[in-house]
């Protein structure tokens, strides 16, 4: 299933990018301002006049989401030292470097013309995503988050009985990068936003989601009622759009949260080409702390494909048979 849906999907992203020449990691260049030299660039409006965010936007990119060890103490890159960064990560990271073993080879999964990373890290020049705490990284889990992380680890350990003890990637069901929040991975970084006076829609290639924001000043749904993205609720600051949500389930799970996550999103327009968007989690029975990322959307061409990912494609079925045959042999694992 994901190795059929990735290159449906990837086939699909190579031809986009061929015809339309959209590269959605780049650096985006300097544009004019059409105010003149000098003068403070402005977002230009939609409904209601509000910023206009809508548009094609890319999070691809090679800015570490947790700084690391040996970055300790340094929020931003100099140009130079992002370049650097740059050339070592690609290296690390070309699937198309022949692994140690045979096995090892298989396990990469795709070349690299499968994925879509970027190949640079975001115009701020941070060194990391996360940017509170201090240090660029996560808080700990609470001792609570904790086991129940242990516990779900464990369960995954045996043979899948039915699709409901694969994670929800594999099912289909909600991928890391659709959130929210919205964070990069290996590849299909892209979203579409669309704007009118009462509500904000952001289609997310990952997958198949459409996340739709009202703006109308309603309350959340009751606490009953979880849903896997949460329930979201738009509001203007200014220039810049916030997002409140709740309600998410106990089964998402974003790097330990549980359903008492509190997600604060904002969107902030800052040049032609480049989107901030910022988020802030707040869910104290999985986390010692809040704490918050930021990243440099970048504009891109669209339109997006469909990604075609669904729990009835036929490698479900596949990966299950593959759990009985090795049970049937005595394997446990």
């Amino acid at each position: 299933m994901r190795h059929l849906s990735v290159i449906r999907r990837s086939a699909a992203a190579f031809l986009f990018f061929a015809l339309t020449g959209a590269v959605p990691a780049q650096t985006p260049p300097a544009a004019a301002n059409p105010k003149g030299p000098g003068k403070a660039w402005v977002a230009p409006r939609a409904a209601g006049g509000h910023p206009d965010l809508q548009g094609f936007w890319s999070s691809a990119t090679l800015t570490p989401f947790e700084r690391p060890r040996e970055l300790a103490g340094k929020e931003f890159f100099t140009e130079n030292e992002a370049a650097e960064f740059e050339k070592r990560a690609l290296q690390t990271g070309d699937r198309d470097r022949r692994a140690s073993t045979p096995e090892a080879d298989v396990n990469q999964a795709y070349n690299e013309f499968w994925f879509d990373r970027g190949t640079k890290i975001f115009p701020t020049r941070r060194t990391s995503i996360v940017v509170d705490p201090p240090d660029g990284r996560v808080p700990g889990l609470t001792p609570e988050a904790q086991r129940a992380a242990a516990d779900r680890a464990q369960a995954q350990q045996g043979l899948p009985k039915g699709p409901e003890d694969m994670a929800l990637p594999v099912r289909c069901i909600l991928w890391p990068t659709a959130g929210p929040p919205m964070v990069p991975g290996p590849y299909n970084n892209n979203y579409q936003i669309t704007q009118t006076r009462e509500y904000v829609a952001i289609d997310v290639e990952m997958i198949h989601d459409v996340r739709i924001i009202p703006l109308d000043g309603r309350p959340h749904v009751a606490k009953s009622i979880r849903l896997w993205m949460g329930d979201s609720r738009g509001h203007w600051e200014g220039d810049t759009l916030v997002v409140d949500t709740t309600n998410f389930t106990a089964k998402t799970h974003y790097r330990g949260s549980d359903e008492n996550l509190h997600l604060k999103e904002t969107f902030t327009r800052t040049g032609p080409d480049t989107l901030i968007y910022r988020f802030t989690l707040d869910d104290p029975t999985a986390f010692t702390k809040p704490w918050t990322g930021e990243i440099a959307m970048t504009r891109i061409k669209g339109p997006l494909y469909e990604y075609a990912c669904h729990e009835a494609n036929y490698s479900m079925g596949n990966m299950l048979r593959a759990a009985r045959v090795a049970e049937k042999a005595g394997q446990s694992k």
